[in-house]
């Protein structure tokens, strides 16, 4: 992105120029049933991932044009244009109907309280696009209607490109790609949540009026629309595509997973706010290069906050005492908990911001490295934000490639610390500007620490190969893989499942099941307890492209087998997930193993603490003599 003085222009991201520049072919399904396979030593069965069809962005054909203006509200409606409130951003280019509805989302045009139906936005009307949209507004339905339309494509561009592949949702059937129904106007209520119903999903976005004080610019008793709040969208449709990519982060096994959740949708949301020009410029304006206190910037939901009683954002991504930041601990809410997360990431990318600018700081400053009192210069201004974004898009890319690095089940703080640390070393194995000491140094000062790691040294915290020599698996070897046209996108339902019935029979061989951490029904380690037969989850492709231009291919798989722990004097029963997440690179070589086998006691306990505890009890219920989930919901606000 530019950033001179030439006059404003629409915001492309990278991850959109990416995007709309791609010749991809699209991917093509069966819709076969599902059967158990036969395994060599214990069988197995696949995953509905497998069989669902995956979703199916639109392919610019020859003569389109690449990108669809749209503006929206960066910040909120409250927010002054003045502060770069207003953007135009460019989305990928689809042709749609009225809605709008693509090939991605689709945008309902219901009032859910009030059994209104409103007006749809028609983004193809030639009136709408010569305009670059409809014009914000807080009362004009077409345009919430674009707003979340556009954030959305946008958020499910920079997965895209971080990741290297066409994205699929965590819901769908086996006979047509699953769109994803955006509801801007659900209900009177003050909360936005992603739903997973299995066959499909929503975004669910409530209104509400404003407090009778509020601390903005909001009127009070004023409806307040989360669906304007660009912050509230990117969270909630960032819950959506994590869905999709570990399906089982929806299971609240521990502290750390529902938090993970929230956090996660803040980090992609704070990272998003430098993809828009007149935001970042006046934000960099006030904060003279200091980030950790850019408000505009660093600050989540700010409207919804200052209309519902709390004087201020929803959350920041700064702690009030930069020098005591807030200790990681089991107990903390869930939203809380995530706050521990976001402000560690954001410290570390402060921290190399500081590093990156030093040098421009002492030219500007003739070798003082202090700023004069007053208004930094224009030119200094844009220098300043241009590194500001290019980092906060490299950010946001570490965060989302880490995902491909996590464990399947029960993630923790720790074991992100460690993805995050492997896909970047992945890609950048020198790492000059020190980004992974950065990530390191500030999840320590949380006391967050990845549990069975020997030391905070970066080597240490790699995820590491296979503990035993292991043959190549031949049939997921690039060379034997089928594409449509390009490894980003999946093969079709056919070779999907011949690609997950390799892996399964490779893993289940009884030499391999310790390694993958499987096991048998009716092995002495269990204590009587139960496992289902292991299930190939998933089997997905990785590209990801490093600063200097390489590009690094590679396989990623989930592997999960549940534990029916019986109830005892120790408490009532439950499942218990087990798994690893298998990395491959082109030849079909193991090269990571990322596990949480059902066999870990320590693990177990930790679960069964969790369940029996009052935050466990928010997730958690029992039913006779077993735990049973409540409501999977993944909510934004108040619950």
């Amino acid at each position: 992105m530019a950033l001179d003085s030439a006059p404003a222009s629409a915001t492309t991201t990278t991850a959109v120029a990416a995007t709309a520049q791609s010749r991809d072919q699209s991917a093509a399904a069966d819709g076969a049933n599902r059967t158990d396979c036969v395994g060599e030593g214990l069988d197995f069965v696949l995953g509905e991932a497998v069989y669902r069809v995956p979703a199916a962005p639109y392919q610019r054909q020859k003569g389109d044009p690449l990108y669809r203006p749209l503006r929206i509200y960066t910040v909120d409606p409250a927010t002054s244009k003045l502060e770069g409130a207003i953007g135009t951003l460019n989305v990928p280019f689809e042709p749609l109907e009225p809605g709008p509805a693509g090939r991605l989302f689709r945008v309902d045009n219901l009032d859910g309280d009030r059994g209104v139906e409103y007006r749809r936005a028609d983004l193809d009307d030639r009136h709408v696009l010569i305009a670059d949209g409809y014009q914000p507004s807080p009362t004009d339905p077409r345009f919430h209607q674009q707003m979340v339309y556009a954030v959305c494509a946008n958020v499910y561009s920079a997965f895209r490109l971080a990741l290297g592949r066409t994205l699929s949702w965590g819901f769908g059937d086996r006979v047509s790609p699953a769109i994803l129904l955006l509801r801007p106007h659900f209900g009177e209520q003050r909360n936005a949540y992603y739903v997973n119903q299995g066959t499909t999903g929503s975004i669910c976005f409530g209104y509400y009026p404003a407090e009778e004080r509020p601390t903005d610019r909001s009127m009070p008793g004023g409806y307040v629309f989360t669906c304007l709040s660009h912050d509230i969208v990117v969270h909630e449709v960032t819950h959506a595509l994590l869905d999709g990519l570990r399906a089982n982060f929806a299971v609240p096994s521990g502290p750390d997973v529902a938090a993970f959740h929230e956090a996660f949708a803040d980090l992609v949301a704070i990272f998003q706010h430098f993809s828009y020009r007149e935001l970042l410029m006046v934000a960099m304006r006030r904060c003279r290069g200091a980030l950790e206190k850019a408000e505009l910037l660093r600050d989540l939901a700010r409207q919804f906050g200052h209309t519902t009683g709390q004087k201020g954002p929803l959350r920041s991504a700064i702690e009030v005492d930069l020098e005591h930041p807030k200790q990681y601990q089991e107990g903390l809410e869930a939203h809380e908990l995530g706050s521990v997360l976001v402000s560690a990431v954001f410290d570390a990318f402060v921290t190399i911001f500081k590093r990156k600018t030093e040098r421009t700081i002492r030219l500007a400053t003739n070798g003082s490295g202090v700023l004069l009192p007053g208004e930094i210069s224009h030119d200094l201004q844009n220098v300043l934000a241009e590194k500001a974004s290019r980092l906060a898009s490299q950010f946001l890319t570490i965060c989302i490639r880490a995902i491909d690095y996590c464990p399947p089940v029960g993630i923790n703080y720790g074991d992100y610390l460690r993805a995050l640390i492997t896909a970047d070393y992945d890609v950048v194995p020198d790492d000059p500007w020190d980004y992974r000491g950065a990530l390191i140094d500030a999840f320590w000062r949380r006391n967050i620490y990845p549990r069975f790691a020997a030391s905070l040294s970066e080597d240490a915290l790699l995820w590491k190969g296979p503990r035993q020599p292991l043959a190549p698996v031949p049939r997921l070897s690039f060379g034997e893989l089928r594409f449509q046209g390009d490894p980003a996108h999946a093969a079709d339902a056919r070779e999907r499942r011949i690609q997950a019935c390799a892996l399964g029979r490779y893993v289940t061989k009884q030499e391999h099941l310790v390694e993958f951490g499987l096991l048998k029904d009716g092995d002495p380690r269990l204590n009587g307890d139960r496992v289902e037969l292991p299930c190939i989850e998933s089997v997905r492709t990785a590209r990801r492209a490093g600063p200097d231009g390489q590009i690094v291919f590679d396989l990623v798989a989930e592997i999960t087998q549940v534990r029916h722990v019986k109830a005892s004097g120790a408490g009532p029963g439950f499942a218990y997930h087990g798994g690893c997440t298998v990395i491959l690179d082109p030849s079909g070589e193991v090269r990571y193993l990322v596990s949480k086998a059902v066999t870990g006691h320590e693990r177990l306990e930790r679960r069964r603490a969790f369940l029996g505890s009052l935050a466990g009890s928010k997730y958690w219920y029992v039913d006779g003599e077993e735990y049973k989930q409540r409501d999977a919901m993944f909510k934004l606000l108040h619950d």
